[in-house]
């Protein structure tokens, strides 16, 4: 998270609404070695209190759960490059706006039976964003092929315990320079979602 504590001011609220909705993040466990990683989905709990997700069996994080672990869910909203130039005043220097939610708890490896009742809810997460295209779900696929599928792959929880976010927007410049900065990042933004990032930019 950015020390300014200029970017650190969103309530916890809106750190969990972010994670909710983008429903995905890097996962971090720590070893002795290197932090082992992964890119995963996941569904976060509406009080932000449990992340549930899955992982490929032979994924070194699954081999590192044998009991539970301390584990660290990062999450990135929009991000954009901002030129000096955008703000139209002298002694700029360039910087990357964006904001990222971290998910901080212990992370345990669940039983097999709750697999399938953790691919339906994330599958109909992510299906009913997509309407009106109608939904896709498990059962439109032959139970032999399923079941193959399922058994490569565990259901994960990881339990919560610290919810930290940074939103850096140019907070830290006057309004009129800020809103300058915003009208460049969506007619020219270089990152991802521009045009989300110019408008959290001005909402800010």
């Amino acid at each position: 998270m950015h020390p300014n504590p200029a970017f650190r001011t969103e309530a916890r609220s809106r750190h969990i609404a972010l994670a909710r909705e983008r429903g995905f993040g890097v996962l971090a466990l720590s070893t002795d070695d290197a932090p082992l990683l992964s890119h995963i989905p996941f569904l976060l709990s509406e009080d932000g209190s449990l992340a549930e997700l899955h992982l490929v069996r032979s994924n070194p994080i699954v081999r590192a759960l044998k009991v539970p672990r301390s584990a660290r869910l990062a999450v990135s909203g929009p991000d954009g490059y901002i030129s000096p130039d955008w703000y139209g005043i002298a002694d700029q220097v360039p910087t990357w706006n964006y904001v990222a939610v971290h998910l901080t708890g212990h992370l345990e490896w669940r039983p097999q039976n709750e697999l399938r009742d953790l691919l339906d809810r994330q599958t109909a997460f992510f299906e009913n964003q997509l309407r009106p295209k109608p939904p896709w779900r498990a059962d439109k696929m032959t139970g032999d092929a399923l079941d193959r599928m399922m058994r490569m792959i565990v259901p994960c929880r990881m339990h919560i315990t610290d919810i930290q976010g940074t939103w850096k927007l140019n907070q830290n410049k006057p309004d009129d320079v800020r809103l300058l900065a915003a009208d460049h990042v969506e007619a020219d933004g270089l990152g991802n979602a521009p045009e989300k990032l110019a408008t959290l930019m001005r909402d800010t």
